[in-house]
């Protein structure tokens, strides 16, 4: 089976589709899957734009709406997970995911078979093997396990986190220990690394369980944003997606626990102060839920659209967000026996029943960045110069615009092989202390031999798949070797006044 994984989409996901067909028809292969790890920017109209966590000035509609409107179709069954700079509002219609067009699906809070996102406590009662882990931060300490000296060469800012062992998040490091998944793919940080994570042995293993870890950098011009990774499929496997059991009957268990309230609370521990705390489910459980659904757990392709869609033609700058009651979720609770959240806050709310909150008075106000916080506390805390504060400057870099019709490369940029492979596999401890950068060997050679395929330029041997990059008529800043760090991805953001600026 092969995947597709990509980076930060950023809505681009014309120029993201018009890569995968093109490496296709070049090598005569067939993607049968794209995962996209975060800041895929699901914006249908204005309404969603004002949602969306960036400044003001880069607030872009890119190509999302297309694909909601119908005018376009995924080529490619895509599945996606949230980032920090969202339509926060259209994601929050789904809290238990759903489809966000045709043959497009975001996944939030869960996992479907293979896959797993999220940072909720209450994925620690999982118990079975998961093959794939999308996470749009990186797992703190990931870097120990990898060529350190290579990533710091290409972001050398990242350089003070990396040596105090604080880049990262704390939280999908826990995980990464506690669920060992084969895969985990992530983005962030606007950079292709790849490291391989050996587990310690636990009782009962015959073998210890590895991690191949792949972060991908934006959809830009010559940017490493997309590779294809071929993975085991069992091909007795349904054809659909499929929700997964245990997952759901965890979802049960746990459906009291919900609150929908402005009170804070704190959820069961064992503290000897609840009489419940642990949520892992039995075998007895999870055949409970398989014979309630008769053993169909095919998740239904009730895609519609509930919301205007952007018309080019006739922008609606006036339009303001609404609380909208997504029928998707409506429908998954309704089956399952859940909570429907977004319903129970807006009956609490025709009742009286919720704390208003402060009436926001940025709505009208063009330097007011978002009607969604822009917080990215906990996300990774370097000062990124690929990253869009609210007090830019208009830093210009490469020049580069988005080639909106083909990514054939350019002479000067042949296709070269895989760079993200695993070679130099490390068992360190759980601190995951900070080890010689010489001590860092290329992780290339091991992903060449799992067969693994790249769609992105690197070092090594050739492989099946080659490489593909977007191209511009961007050019390098000088000869004289010395790199200046400036603000990129002014393609992605591009506003009439050409500011250059990145976001991360």
């Amino acid at each position: 089976m092969k995947v597709a994984v990509e980076g930060c989409c950023h809505g681009e996901l014309d120029k993201i589709y018009e890569s995968i067909q093109f490496l296709e028809k070049k090598d005569n292969v067939k993607v049968d899957l794209l995962l996209c790890c975060g800041d895929f920017q699901a914006v249908r109209n204005e309404a969603d734009m004002i949602c969306m966590a960036v400044p003001v000035k880069y607030r872009q509609m890119q190509t999302f709406y297309k694909y909601y409107s119908g005018e376009k179709k995924a080529p490619v069954l895509t599945i996606f997970i949230g980032g920090n700079h969202e339509a926060s509002n259209h994601l929050q219609e789904l809290p238990y995911g759903g489809w966000v067009a045709p043959n497009i699906y975001y996944l939030v809070n869960r996992f479907l078979q293979v896959f797993y996102c999220s940072f909720f406590s209450i994925y620690f009662q999982l118990k079975q093997h998961m093959d794939i882990f999308l996470s749009h931060d990186w797992p703190q300490g990931i870097y120990h396990y990898g060529n350190k000296k290579q990533l710091l060469k290409k972001k050398a800012f990242l350089r003070p986190e990396v040596e105090s062992n604080t880049l990262g998040s704390p939280a999908a490091t826990e995980l990464l220990q506690h669920l060992k998944p084969s895969y985990w793919f992530a983005a962030h940080l606007h950079v292709k690394f790849a490291a391989l994570m050996q587990h310690p042995k636990c009782d009962g293993e015959q073998l210890p369980k590895a991690t191949k870890f792949l972060a991908l950098d934006k959809c830009l011009p010559h940017r490493d944003f997309l590779q294809i990774v071929e993975i085991e499929h069992d091909p007795n496997a349904s054809e659909h997606l499929e929700y997964d059991s245990e997952w759901l009957a965890i979802l049960k268990a746990t459906n009291d626990l919900i609150n929908v309230t402005s009170k804070s609370w704190n959820m069961p521990e064992n503290n000897s102060l609840h009489a419940k705390w642990d949520y892992s489910v039995s075998e007895e459980d999870i055949k409970e839920l398989l014979e309630e659904q008769a053993n169909n757990l095919q998740i239904p392709c009730n895609f519609s659209q509930i919301a205007p869609v952007y018309d080019p033609a006739h922008p609606q700058r006036s339009r303001e967000p609404i609380h909208v009651i997504n029928p998707q979720t409506t429908e998954f609770c309704a089956t399952f026996g859940l909570t429907d959240l977004n319903a129970k806050v807006k009956q609490m709310e025709s009742e009286g029943l919720m704390e208003e909150e402060d009436e926001m008075d940025g709505a009208d106000n063009p330097e007011e960045p978002s009607d969604y916080t822009t917080d990215t506390s906990g996300l990774s805390s370097s000062i990124n110069p690929d990253e869009i504060t609210l007090d830019d400057d208009d830093d210009d870099d490469d020049n580069g615009e988005l080639s909106a019709h083909s990514v054939e490369p350019l002479p000067d940029h042949p296709f070269t092989d895989s760079s993200a492979n695993f070679s130099d596999v490390r068992d360190l401890p759980d601190s995951m202390v900070v080890s010689s950068d010489e001590t860092q060997d290329s992780a290339n050679e091991e992903l060449d031999k799992s067969g693994d395929s790249s769609m992105t330029e690197g070092e090594g041997r050739t492989t099946r798949t080659k490489a593909v990059k977007r191209i511009s008529n961007e050019h390098e800043n000088g000869s004289s070797g010395i790199k200046l760090i400036k603000r990129r991805n002014q393609s992605i953001y591009h506003t009439q006044s050409n500011e250059n600026e990145d976001i991360e």
